[in-house]
């Protein structure tokens, strides 16, 4: 990995990341979090896009096609994930 594709993907993913927090809204902290979804993501569909030798969409050593899906799939879940409220147990004695 060259450093130009590195900070390229990091670019993409931030991005990504930026646009999710764009149409779901939220405050500082969901964005945050939308941030290490989209980077998360967005790595772990490429190493597994290089070890599997996915070339879904590639540009240099960058699997952009695999990369991208993993990362909204990962903001995606992340965001519904976020949603689910814990019910304390009520103990009444």
């Amino acid at each position: 990995m060259t450093i130009p594709a590195f900070l390229f993907g990091v670019l993409l993913s931030t991005l990504y990341g930026s646009i999710f927090h764009l149409f779901r809204g939220g405050h500082v902290g969901r964005y945050l979090l939308y941030l290490a979804l989209a980077w998360v993501g967005f790595w772990i569909g490429q190493f597994v896009a290089s070890q599997m030798n996915i070339n879904l969409i590639k540009i240099g050593p960058l699997h952009l096609g695999i990369a991208t899906i993993t990362s909204w799939l990962f903001l995606g879940i992340g965001h519904w994930l976020s949603l689910i409220e814990i019910e304390g147990k009520n103990t009444k004695t």
